[in-house]
């Protein structure tokens, strides 16, 4: 059952399952202005067992509260929020953050090193410069999603979009490239109950946030790390994880063949396998 906090001035709404005395694991969702915890939660509360699952929709996303602003800074200090209201001042967490959400796990987990036990960072990439190398990979894979383009991809998910409707029917074109396994029936279901918001989007690509770059601090994060990844994550693809765990002084890479960037859903069984053998 969903249920809010209050932290630092917005309304987030959360899932958190688990023994009360286990470890805190919090989870990162992706998709700057979409996207929310539900798919993280389907992923990983089978770790509730042994760890306490807290999922929850990052501030102007889902159902949480559209409480600006929307800046990276912002959403690293409600990470933290989340750790005080739910852990205590002298808890460590494990964090996990896919894509948009793994931006967010490296930087707090730069800036809160004392914080963290854990961090999983699952399709993600260490700087704006995977977009470079995502739109090489669209020009390949473009005959998979016939509605998409490459403007679509340059001027709208990775520039801004005009509105919240633009913003859900060019998701939508962009599925095709997302899984493996993609069935357009479940896809059409998912994307018209996603909650869209084209300001949130475009704040978190403004030109403030959008170069965000972690590759000179990721020898500053002490904690244990394990970097998991699709083979064929087209947006972030596996170079960005090989780079990160290169950097990162305690990381270990988990390779997934025949997955995408939805890794933890599409092989869900072995990720969560990969994950218990790291944090045991």
């Amino acid at each position: 059952m969903v249920q809010f906090v209050e932290v630092n001035g917005a309304r987030l709404a959360y899932r958190l399952v688990g023994p009360g005395d286990a470890p805190l694991l919090i989870t990162l969702h992706g998709g700057r202005g979409f996207g929310d915890h539900k798919s993280d939660f389907k992923a990983y509360s089978p770790l509730q067992d042994a760890y306490r699952v807290l999922s929850f929709d990052i501030r102007g996303h889902g159902q949480s509260s559209q409480t600006g602003p929307f800046t990276f800074r912002q959403l690293v200090d409600d990470i933290d929020g989340l750790r005080l209201h739910f852990g205590g001042a002298e808890s460590k967490i494990i964090l996990c953050g896919g894509s948009f959400g793994g931006y967010l796990a490296q930087q707090y987990a730069i800036e809160y090193s004392d914080n963290v036990s854990h961090l999983i960072l699952r399709g993600t990439a260490p700087s704006y410069h995977h977009e470079e190398q995502a739109i090489r990979v669209l020009e390949e894979r473009l005959p998979l999603a016939p509605c998409a383009s490459k403007e679509m991809l340059i001027d709208g998910v990775f520039g801004s979009f005009k509105s919240d409707e633009e913003f859900r029917l060019v998701m939508f074109a962009f599925g095709p490239l997302y899984s493996e396994s993609y069935e357009p029936n479940s896809a059409l279901k998912k994307c018209l109950e996603t909650v869209y918001r084209a300001k949130v989007h475009n704040d978190l690509y403004s030109s403030s946030e959008k170069y965000f770059d972690y590759r000179d601090q990721l020898k500053n994060i002490t904690a244990e790390t394990l970097v998991v990844v699709g083979e064929k994550d087209w947006i972030c693809p596996p170079d960005q994880s090989h780079l990160i765990a290169r950097s990162i002084p305690k990381a270990t890479l988990a390779i997934f063949p025949n997955a995408n960037h939805g890794v933890h859903l599409e092989k869900n069984a072995e990720v969560l396998a990969k994950i218990r053998q790291f944090l045991q």
